[in-house]
This record gives C-alpha cells, structure tokens and sequence, in this order.
C-alpha cells in the first residue's frame, strides 16, 4: 500500500494533481477542497489510497489521514467504489458525513450527486456503526456546519482556479458565471456541488480563451 506522496506539485489538473516522487510523476485523484491547497511547484503531501482493478491501479489522494480513512470505511458499505466515496468527500468533510450519517440525515447525503433517496437509507443503515461521530469540529456546530459549508463553495472553487493557473480575474468571472447553478442547489436544500460547478467555471473560462 501507498500511504503518501510527498514532493513538489508537478501540474494540477480539474479532478487530478501530479506529485513528483524520485523523479517520477504520480498521478492523484483528489477532490476540488483538497486541489484548492495545493501549487504548482510548492512542495505537498498526501496522504493516498491506492485501488487496484484488473485494468488500472488508481491512485486517491486527500488533506490528511481522516479523509482517507474515512474514503476507505465508506467503500465498505455496498454499492460504494472509490468514485462515489470520493464524490461524498467532495461534498462533505469526514466529520460532516459522521454527523449525517450519526443523525440519519438523508438529505445530507442525497447532496452528493449519484445518490438517491433510497440509497441514502441504505447508506445510512450499512454506515451508522463504522463511521462513528464526529471527531473534530463537527462535533460542536452541528447543522450549523452544513451552512458554513454552503457559503465556501465560492472560496474553495476561486482557489482551486487560481491552483490551475487561472488568473485571479478570470477565476473571479467564472465563479460569478455559476453562481446561479451554487443557488439553484441551495435553494433546494443542499450543499453547491463543487465538482459540478469547477467543470462548469473551466467551460466558461474555455470559451472565453
């Protein structure tokens, strides 16, 4: 098992960043939260889980060994793979998931695309005794938290242009560009989806180049 990269960030993509290891580029999977820390050519370290099938090995990278952690308990859950483990971190912080599942909060996580309501109680079922409570933070804001949540997406997805190499004028227009997408999804209750909306800013900044 890989538990970590560690060395200069070597390009950063939408969904991937490229770690120089030994002098080898190594591919990471990791969520727009995790993209918008990291620069290229400043030094990082990840920490990684590494997901073997039989025709890719694919590597998972996140801000700490909680994130991981959790990545991986959420994979034991079934019809959860890597993808849609990720998509909930990207969505919700480890400790953020720990309160909805703890509460049996099924809009928390119909938030994250590719899960409906019946999945959500499936989840909330297969996960209330492996996640446990929140640990950090989470533990003291309660719903409050999903609110704070809420009102980052346009920190977390200003910086993950600027981390792409966005000037800091066309990262401000592109976020204004989706802003209406961000409030369509709070208004019905839910978290921006901050994937979503990083694909929808890199589309408007392609036509507008």
């Amino acid at each position: 098992m890989i538990a970590f990269v560690s060395g200069p960030v070597a390009a950063l993509a939408p969904d991937t960043a490229v770690v120089e290891v030994g002098g080898v580029g190594m591919a990471v999977q990791c969520t727009p939260a995790t993209l918008a820390g990291l620069r290229v050519g400043q030094p990082a370290k990840l920490a990684t889980s590494l997901v073997v099938r039989e025709d890719s090995l694919t590597l998972y990278g996140f801000a700490d060994d909680d994130e991981r952690q959790v990545f991986e308990l959420l994979q034991t859950a079934s019809g959860v793979g890597p993808r849609l483990a990720q998509a909930m971190l990207a969505v919700h912080s480890p400790d953020a998931l720990r309160l909805a599942v703890s509460s049996g909060d099924e809009k928390a996580l119909t938030a994250v695309p590719g899960i409906g309501k019946k999945g959500a109680q499936k989840l909330l079922l297969e996960l209330k005794d492996r996640l446990g409570g929140p640990v950090g933070a989470g533990a003291h804001i309660g719903r409050q938290g999903v609110g704070n949540a809420a009102a980052d997406w346009r920190e977390q997805l200003h910086a993950a242009l600027i981390g792409l190499g966005y000037a800091t004028r066309e990262a401000d227009e592109a976020v204004t560009a989706v802003a209406p997408q961000a409030e369509a999804a709070a208004a019905e209750g839910g978290p921006p989806p901050v994937p979503r909306l990083l694909r929808a800013a890199l589309q408007t900044l392609n036509r507008t180049r």
